[in-house]
């Protein structure tokens, strides 16, 4: 059997190989790695079907391993590429006792593939699409609305491929941020990070907005009084920061079974609307009467709205189990599922309302009227309710990924030094967790002091989310094929994936912006720019302070 030794010291490596002329090729390595103030020494066994090597017993150096000040992220075996200083990806995991340090004292391995795709479908909160979304894009896009979303899916699947083929290699709590940290310059990795902190606070907030909305809805209806929308913000969002930074394992299953219930209701709701209608097609939505190319647009961008998060399950590359095979997997069938769904429900949502002969896009309560026309007027009411527990598990979502990015930027010296501390029996980030939550409920308490309606948090956050989504998305499909080439798996599908998926981020961008938005929304590119400004010169003036010392020497 093939072996060969190979030692890794802070970016360094040395081989050693023999040749047998029997058995089959196998190639051995035991690296040791460096996190910052730990040690750890990895012993993995990899098989391959190129650059292969033999030896005849099993050869396991003993390594001594200086400090290094890099994050370690596990990945394919390559060579270090020229000016590469961080540690070079691996191809398996350490044993859990030997990764404690690259899992940022964090839980290794407690979540199963499913809870892991839980954290994405519950970023995306998939119940509040057809409660509160797709009537906002059928205002637009009208018989279109399926089609927006189908286009967004097109779209949003084309990131998602990118995004996986990272995550096949690399695991890491920075999500995105380490994906284009790794390949992009360093003022361009800064930028991910603080739009992707930015993403997935700014969703926690708008998510909070749509909470109060229909906790107020239901109080309203069973009791005919409403609660301070503050003090529903603060119960909220203050339950989501105990459960996020109690228990990483319990926060994902509170997730997976509050949005497979929802979800559940949703669907059987929305069969029985399709049963009822028969077996023939709403020709008006197949032939796009009435719908306008401007209002496709507009509608396809707040379509795109819907997905935003799908990619969150990245931020739990040190807790999911075998990170390199779930992870892009959730990746991946949180946008198709996502998808699907969508748009079956706008589609049969367009067609609901026909039937009843009302108006989607200004109707407050469409699940109400959908529940009736599918005969089931009780559903109705549970998907309210599920809409409130779909929004409450969103908070959760966005709090658990905004906490763990800005662990790793406190970790890069993006974010101050404290942030990088995780609670010793929970293993959570346990300041971050707290900042990040205190950062989702203060724009949401604001608002609702000043009187904003729900719908009207969860449109304007929702909006500036999106800014940074779509940063950190284009910056991540510019990083990969560099990434893939630098590993030796670069293709031509792959630049064409990349380049596929970076048009679609510019056009929805470019749809943001033009034409120019009314009213608050007109203000959000100029909020998400002067927070980016603010994001980047900390990090200028944290990258001056640390070469300093070593200019003068």
């Amino acid at each position: 059997m093939g072996k060969l030794g190979a030692a890794f010291c802070a970016g360094k490596n040395s081989a050693h190989k023999t040749s047998s002329k029997t058995g089959p090729k196998k190639r051995a390595a035991v690296f040791s790695m460096c996190s910052p103030g730990q040690l750890c020494e990895l012993v993995t066994y990899v098989s391959e079907n190129a650059n292969l090597y033999h030896s005849e017993p099993p050869f396991h150096p003993r390594v001594t391993c200086a400090l290094a000040h890099q994050p370690v992220w596990y990945a394919m075996h390559a060579p270090a590429n020229p000016g590469e200083t961080r540690n070079q990806p691996l191809t398996a995991l350490a044993p859990q006792e030997d990764a404690a340090a690259a899992a940022y004292g964090l839980r290794r391995g407690a979540l199963s593939p499913l809870e892991t795709l839980a954290q994405s479908v519950s970023t995306i909160a998939p119940t509040t699409t057809p409660a509160a979304t797709i009537p906002l894009v059928c205002a637009l896009a009208g018989n279109g609305t399926w089609l927006a979303y189908l286009l967004a899916t097109i779209a949003v699947l084309l990131v998602a491929l990118c995004i996986a083929r990272f995550a096949r290699y690399s695991a890491s709590p920075g999500s995105l941020y380490t994906y284009a940290s790794m390949i992009l310059p360093p003022w361009l990795g800064a930028t991910a990070a603080w739009s992707l902190l930015l993403a997935y606070v700014a969703t926690g907030s708008s998510v909070i907005g749509g909470f109060y909305h229909f906790a107020n809805l239901l109080l309203r209806d069973a009791t005919g009084h409403e609660i301070s929308a503050v003090v529903l913000v603060l119960v909220g969002a203050g339950a989501c920061v105990w459960i996020a930074w109690r228990d990483v394992k319990v926060s994902a299953r509170m997730m997976l079974w509050m949005e497979a219930v929802s979800v559940a209701v949703i669907v059987i709701v929305i069969a029985l609307v399709l049963v009822r209608h028969g077996m023939h097609l709403d020709w008006e939505q197949l032939k796009l009467r009435g719908m306008t190319g401007s209002g496709l647009r507009l509608g396809l961008v707040l379509a795109l709205f819907s997905f935003v998060g799908f990619e969150s399950a990245t931020t739990l590359g040190a807790e999911a189990r075998n990170p390199l095979k779930t992870i892009p997997r959730a990746v991946i069938q949180s946008a198709i599922i996502g998808g699907a769904f969508f748009t079956v429900c706008a589609y049969t949502e367009v067609l609901g309302f026909r039937t009843a002969g009302q108006d989607l896009g200004t109707s407050p309560a469409p699940m109400h009227v959908i529940a009736a026309v599918g005969g089931v007027p009780l559903f109705g009411l549970l998907i309210d309710i599920g809409a409130l527990v779909s929004m409450f598990a969103g908070t959760l979502a966005c709090i658990t990924a905004a906490a763990r990015v800005l662990l790793l930027m406190a970790h890069n010296g993006l974010a101050h030094g404290s942030l990088r501390t995780t609670h010793a029996r929970n293993e959570t980030p346990s300041y971050a967790v707290v900042v990040t939550g205190i950062a989702t409920m203060l724009p949401a308490i604001v608002l609702a002091a000043r009187g904003a309606s729900g719908l009207d948090v969860y449109g304007w956050l929702g909006s500036l989310a999106t800014y940074g989504f779509i940063v950190a998305y284009a910056l991540v499909c510019i990083a990969l094929p560099r990434y893939l080439r630098n590993h030796g798996a670069y293709s031509s599908g792959a630049q064409i994936l990349s380049s596929l998926a970076g048009l679609a981020m510019l056009l929805a961008l470019v749809g943001n912006l033009y034409p120019v938005p009314e009213g608050p929304y007109g203000k959000l590119p100029y909020i998400y720019l002067v927070y980016l400004a603010a994001g980047l010169l900390w990090f200028a003036i944290n990258s001056r302070g640390k070469n300093a010392p070593q200019e003068k020497i």
